[in-house]
């Protein structure tokens, strides 16, 4: 049975809802802003958490932020999300109108 169950899981898994999207980092202290597109929101902020702790971060302005002020500072928030039903072929370049399109409306740098 824990075949079966395994199979049903893993199935499950691949079927899944993958929301693709832009969000916003923000640093309280400075009011800096940071805007990106992700194929996969449900996943960003623990990769870009992991860069900045490490420390290899490659957005300078970003990583000079975290290490001044810490990981408190800085407020990961989901813009948009793009429909589920957006085509794989049409989803970047629909991702990099949007980030352009918030990145001037909250005055922010485009990572």
């Amino acid at each position: 049975m824990l075949g079966q169950e395994r199979r049903a899981a893993v199935a499950a898994y691949k079927e899944r809802k993958i929301p693709a999207g832009v969000y916003a980092l923000r640093c309280a202290p400075t009011g800096e802003a940071w805007v990106g597109a992700a194929p996969d929101l449900g996943t960003i902020q623990n990769r870009i958490w992991f860069q900045l702790r490490m420390g290899g971060c490659p957005f300078p302005t970003l990583q000079a932020a975290w290490n001044a002020h810490g990981e408190d500072a800085i407020a990961f928030e989901v813009l948009e999300g793009l429909p589920e039903e957006t085509l794989p072929y049409a989803r970047n370049a629909a991702l990099k109108e949007r980030r352009q399109h918030w990145a001037g409306q909250l005055g922010a740098r485009i990572i």
